[in-house]
């Protein structure tokens, strides 16, 4: 008698359950995907994948497991359906890894900072080894490579609190906790949940595994006390054990060995001075060489969407900052720059407050382009700033033409995320450079 072949559910045919099922496909499960979304065509996607839109039918409930894409509530009507029916509910993240092979798994996560952190630190790590892959939320969901990993490969990985809280027992060789502050409460409704999901990187960490979280951020160094792993802090003050910033030099003090880099730091803010921090702790606990390191962090010209330089013309700078998707982020964007600063703000509000950006805003922006849904909300937060209600970031960058000034910064640094209006930031920030390459035709 032929054994039954296994049946895998996916919810969600995002980026990552395209992953997912692709992957179940290749390990031989008959697999089925359900989307909420409008029924449409998914080029990437496995031709043997039954699937359905619109709605989740209980077709997906049939299965062996179900595998949930992050972001989905875990509240929705289906999931409890498949709790009542026992049917076991797993994450991409973790599907994946069941089918991975590495020698070093390094996890990132925290509020801002993750894209950049991740990206230098994947970059050193590939200089040192060529069997060496960047995942997660940068570059590809690691459901991709899973089956192409072995032994001798170093994961790194950029994971959101959405990937996290569906991942409660992920363990990392490495984890690095960049910071807390407010950001997606629409989805965690309360801060306390949404550290608890940011905690799930480290708690289940073991003696011989590292944490490296920032000493400068309170509830980074609270929850630190979860974690069972060696504790290695980074930071802009001197520390015993840790990674810090010392007059234009990084210091790692790290069990009791010394060392000193001085590398070119070619990306801007204090807060890049952080992130270069982070990965360099962390990358020194994978054992990297130092000389690489430096070379590697001297070289490194940041990613797109973060304060990064467009053009300059007539005295004004263009910088596209549209990875900023929260409050805290775009108080880092505005830190970046002194004065004089045309500031296009707006999307899709997630539920924090702007108000932390009053003091900012009064003494570095000129004024403020307002854009999207969260326009009213952010006219509320920040009384007394001058506004212009442009509704769209062509229409911003219209507005700014008329009246911006040599010496002026023009910066789209939104706060909010993006998909009242695009498909996700890079569509935004993509938008917004092409429109400033033909500003003359604005």
């Amino acid at each position: 008698m032929n054994k039954r072949i296994k049946r895998a559910g996916v919810l969600g045919l995002g980026k990552s359950g395209i992953a997912a099922a692709n992957l179940a496909v290749k390990l031989g499960y008959e697999v089925f995907g359900s989307d909420s979304g409008k029924e449409r065509k998914i080029k990437n996607l496995d031709k043997q994948v039954v699937k359905e839109f619109g709605v989740h039918t209980d077709k997906i409930l049939s299965s062996d497991f179900i595998i949930k894409s992050p972001g989905i509530h875990s509240d929705i009507k289906i999931l409890k359906k498949a709790k009542k029916n026992k049917v076991p509910v797993i994450s991409e993240l973790d599907f994946s890894l069941n089918h991975s092979r590495y020698k070093k798994l390094i996890a990132v996560t925290g509020t801002n900072g993750k894209t950049t952190t991740t990206d230098l630190l994947s970059k050193i790590i590939k200089a040192a080894h060529k069997d060496s892959i960047v995942t997660g939320n940068i570059g590809f969901p690691l459901s991709d490579k899973a089956l192409s990993t072995t032994k001798n490969t170093f994961v790194t990985m950029e994971l959101s609190s959405y990937q996290l809280e569906d991942s409660p027992s992920f363990r990392p060789d490495i984890s690095v906790l960049l910071n807390i502050t407010p950001d997606h409460l629409e989805h965690h409704k309360t801060m306390r949940r949404y550290a608890a999901a940011k905690e799930n990187i480290l708690k289940n960490q073991r003696y011989t595994d590292f944490s490296v979280i920032n000493a400068d951020d309170k509830i980074c160094k609270k929850i630190s006390s979860s974690t069972k792993a060696v504790k290695v802090f980074f930071g802009k003050k001197t520390l015993k054990n840790g990674v810090y910033f010392d007059s234009g030099s990084i210091v790692i003090n790290i069990k009791n060995k010394k060392s000193v880099i001085k590398p070119k730091i070619c990306i801007p803010g204090m807060h890049n001075v952080e992130n270069i921090l982070a990965a360099t702790a962390a990358a020194y606990c994978a054992g990297i060489k130092v000389s690489v390191i430096e070379k590697v962090v001297s070289s490194y010209k940041g990613v797109e969407h973060r304060i990064e330089f467009v053009r300059k013309i007539n005295g004004v700078g263009y910088y596209n900052d549209s990875k900023s998707t929260n409050v805290d982020s775009t108080r880092v964007a505005l830190e970046s720059f002194k004065e004089n600063i045309l500031l296009i703000m707006g999307g899709l509000d997630k539920g924090a407050p702007y108000t932390p950006l009053k003091d900012l805003v009064k003494s570095r922006v000129k004024r403020i382009y307002l854009i999207g849904e969260a326009a009213q909300k952010i006219k509320k937060d920040l009384k007394g700033a001058s506004f212009i209600n442009s509704g769209t970031v062509e229409n911003a960058l219209k507005d700014i033409c008329k009246t911006a000034e040599s010496g002026d910064t023009v910066l789209l640094s939104p706060a909010c995320a993006s998909f009242d209006q695009f498909k996700n930031f890079e569509e935004r920030g993509k938008f917004f450079k092409s429109i400033i390459k033909t500003i003359g035709h604005v």
